[in-house]
């Protein structure tokens, strides 16, 4: 049995690695553990009022330490997590992806086969899911293995 666990370091992220383990545990599974960049959001944050184009390859290539750096922190949030939480006993791969996190989580749970994706939803309200969207949401109704979705206050 394969978990697929995104992580972004929210509570709801974080318990979700918790529920993760604690099923793991019971059922002998493997847990890979996956955090997803996007550069794009980065780059539509950096661009202050200058139009943006579909793809801005310059402004890319002059962002790209930026990007490897949003890449490192990444990893080492994933180690952080592993080192702070109770793997002991549990196979645990790390991977950070780049792209857009809900389809980069829907494709890694794909190639990966995983039996299950435990995600974290960080609660928004109606309104603000609306306008910003939910990663939770849409790996909800578009994976092809059950999603288990874990809320920030939930304590595990």
């Amino acid at each position: 049995m394969k978990l697929l666990v995104p992580v972004d370091g929210s509570a709801a992220s974080i318990n979700a690695v918790k529920k993760a383990l604690e099923i793991a545990r019971k059922y002998g599974a493997d847990i890979k553990l996956i955090t997803v960049v996007d550069p794009d959001h980065y780059l539509r944050f950096m661009r202050n009022d200058e139009l943006w184009s579909h793809v801005d390859r310059k402004r890319i290539e002059e962002n790209s330490g930026a990007v490897v750096r949003m890449e490192e922190s990444s990893y080492k949030l994933l180690d952080a997590i592993v080192e702070k939480l109770d793997f002991n006993g549990i196979r645990a791969e790390r991977e950070v992806l780049l792209g857009e996190p809900h389809i980069r989580i829907l494709e890694d749970a794909e190639k990966e086969m995983a039996d299950v994706i435990i995600i974290g939803n960080r609660g928004f309200s109606k309104i603000k899911r609306f306008f910003l969207g939910s990663v939770a949401q849409r790996v909800i109704s578009e994976a092809k293995c059950p999603v288990l979705v874990i809320h920030s206050e939930t304590e595990y």
